[in-house]
């Protein structure tokens, strides 16, 4: 079976697909649902593009420039790992017919290195550092799409959303914190359709892991480093990655429910306070619950205590990551956030959890009133029919400002779909 991730199958004619890949897209763009051959990573992408009221034409906006641009990416973790980069994509970038880049977890380009002639092509459509291009910025692109859905991906000419991309093909993969799970960003390689091969993007996966060797090296001696890490936003189970050289650990549902729990419970739970936690006003026996923590313990060996139930150290989790990003840095807290604390979830102390995170990160942006913060948030599935953000967004954007109709015009229709009165005329 073909690699979803993958833009072409064996054999396929680049021109033909291209051709219908056009057809495609502009069906779409005049109402019609998404057809073949279409790839579903890339329906769903457009779908959340013209949700968040992308442009066919929309062009990367700058973000960062000179002193800030250069401080920032001085700063970036990402920064430790660009000579791993280099040397594994270098040949990639000096080859007279590719890009390398790397963004950041707000897909702000930091690096845009190659061939000075390519380099002057793609500054056409401002592919280049400092530039944002996240998905609910630019459209469907493989850095913009690989932060969105945390996953290494090819995109291939017209599966471009938005039109002056779509003479690119390029191949991109996310980068994470080795110790805590937090995005950082991603790296790309930009080129021709040619780059449409399972080689290329399998080249940006290898140099993705290496680098994330690289940061998990020398400098892994920074505090926290030493302790294992649950990963729960976004995820109907939580990822638990071990200190001790293991792989990553994919958790139950009920498991995920009580280690989280626990982290969020560093005194410890009794078996009574952690089942009312997990089961509510729910008949279920003790024996349940001790048989849950009897099939936890086998996972987590000595970590797990009883007595009450607590964990003898630390568990450093993604949540804690946006939580502590709160106060000082609402950007970083929003780029750290995945979405919504295993969702799926109706254990009672988990909803609260998930509740309280998610009204603190809304106010926070609500209140810092940065268009770019509230446009992510729009452009997320979670937040996609914030009314409240949307008329924040609207409410931020100057006058005059090319995008104020069509905001206006999305708040029109939330408040419409929520039996409000229209407070936007045309």
């Amino acid at each position: 079976m073909l690699n979803p991730w993958l833009a072409l199958e064996a054999g396929a004619d680049p021109a033909e697909r291209t051709r219908a890949l056009l057809r495609a897209h502009e069906a779409f763009l005049t109402g019609a649902p998404v057809s073949a051959p279409v790839r579903q990573v890339v329906a769903d992408s457009w779908r959340r593009c013209a949700g968040a009221l992308v442009r066919p034409e929309n062009v990367a906006r700058l973000a960062l420039t000179g002193a800030d641009l250069a401080a920032h990416r001085d700063a970036h973790p990402l920064a430790r790992v660009m000579p791993v980069v280099r040397e594994l994509l270098g040949s990639v970038a000096d080859d007279g017919a590719h890009l390398l880049s790397v963004c950041d977890e707000r897909g702000r380009l930091l690096w845009v290195e190659g061939h000075p002639q390519v380099c002057r092509k793609a500054e056409r459509m401002n592919f280049v550092p400092g530039a944002r291009w996240a998905e609910s910025a630019v459209g469907t692109n493989a850095p913009g799409t690989a932060l969105a859905v945390d996953h290494a991906v090819q995109i291939f000419t017209a599966e471009h959303y938005c039109r002056p991309v779509q003479a690119w093909t390029c191949s991109a993969a996310p980068v994470h914190d080795p110790v805590t799970g937090r995005l950082l960003g991603a790296v790309d390689i930009t080129g021709g359709d040619h780059l449409a091969a399972p080689q290329s993007l399998a080249l940006v996966q290898a140099t993705v892991r290496a680098a994330e060797s690289a940061l998990a090296g020398p400098a892994a001696g920074r505090p926290g480093a030493a302790a294992p890490a649950l990963r729960a936003l976004g995820r109907d189970e939580a990822v638990l990655d071990p200190d001790d050289g293991r792989p990553p650990v994919r958790l139950g549902r009920r498991h995920s429910e009580i280690l989280l729990l626990l982290t969020a419970h560093p005194d410890g739970l009794s078996g009574d306070r952690l089942g009312r936690e997990l089961y509510g006003d729910r008949d279920v026996t003790p024996v349940t619950l001790r048989a849950e923590m009897s099939r936890l313990r086998q996972l987590l060996g000595p970590l797990l205590a009883s007595r009450p139930y607590r964990l003898r150290r630390p568990l450093r989790t993604d949540y804690d990551t946006v939580r502590e990003a709160l106060a000082a840095d609402p950007a970083g807290a929003l780029a750290a956030y995945r979405g919504p604390l295993l969702p799926l979830s109706e254990a009672p102390g988990v909803v609260r959890l998930r509740r309280m995170l998610e009204d603190r990160l809304r106010q926070r942006l609500l209140g810092a009133a940065d268009p770019v913060l509230l446009e992510e948030w729009v452009g997320t599935p979670w937040g996609e029919h914030d009314l409240e953000a949307w008329e924040a967004l609207l409410g931020a954007v100057p006058a005059g400002d090319p995008v104020r109709p069509r905001l206006a015009t999305r708040v029109r229709e939330l408040r419409d779909a929520f039996g409000l009165p229209d407070a936007y005329p045309p």
